[in-house]
């Protein structure tokens, strides 16, 4: 249970911010830009809960955002020195995402998928409000995979692969869900390559 009594705290003033395990790293770091990232993406699914209203969606997305406060306490907890896949493993004390909330994810988007019109084209994010939402916070979330990539790519620390591959289906989910809103489809607003020229 996290207990919060006191919100500042003044150790972060020096610009550095604590991970999981005590260690200390620079808040302009490449894993800090990834967990913020994935805050960002959390922030923006919110605003689509509150666009969709009372649609079923919204306790999808909710739970959505419960899994992605577990995917930056993944994100914060280094792996143990040396460790292969099991240094993801988690416990008691150590919060993972797992593959069977990818599993999850992706057995939503087939679910949504099997009611919308097969695309014609790209579409344009927008179409209705809470598709919108949808796609802001999908374009988001892609952001945020891009920055879990670098913290790889970059800084050579390794992630979790089952949370790299969640924020992955995460913006496939929140693509499929965004025409799912625009009526199976039939709201999505299409690009027309070259229409303005």
């Amino acid at each position: 249970m996290v207990k919060l009594n006191k919100i500042y705290t003044r150790t972060g003033d020096d610009g550095t911010t604590g991970l999981v395990d005590g260690s200390r790293v620079s808040k302009s770091g490449a894993l800090m830009q990834a967990i913020g990232d994935v805050d960002e993406a959390n922030s923006a699914i919110g605003i689509a809960v509150v666009a969709l209203g009372d649609d079923p969606l919204a306790v999808a997305l909710e739970r959505i955002q419960n899994d992605l406060f577990d995917l930056g306490a993944d994100l914060a907890t280094p792996a143990a020195q040396g460790a292969g896949d099991d240094g993801f493993a988690p416990s008691e004390m150590v919060l993972r995402i797992v593959p069977s909330q990818v599993e999850r994810l992706e057995h939503e988007i087939d679910a949504m998928n099997d009611h919308l019109a097969p695309l014609r084209s790209f579409i344009l994010p927008g179409g209705s409000a809470r598709a919108a939402a949808l796609h802001l916070a999908r374009a988001i979330t892609r952001r945020a995979e891009r920055s879990a990539v670098a913290v790889e790519a970059v800084a050579g620390t390794r992630l979790n692969p089952a949370a790299l591959a969640y924020v992955n289906r995460l913006s496939d989910f929140l693509f499929v869900a965004s025409r799912a809103v625009n009526q199976n489809g039939a709201g999505d607003v299409l690009w027309r390559p070259g229409a303005t020229r």
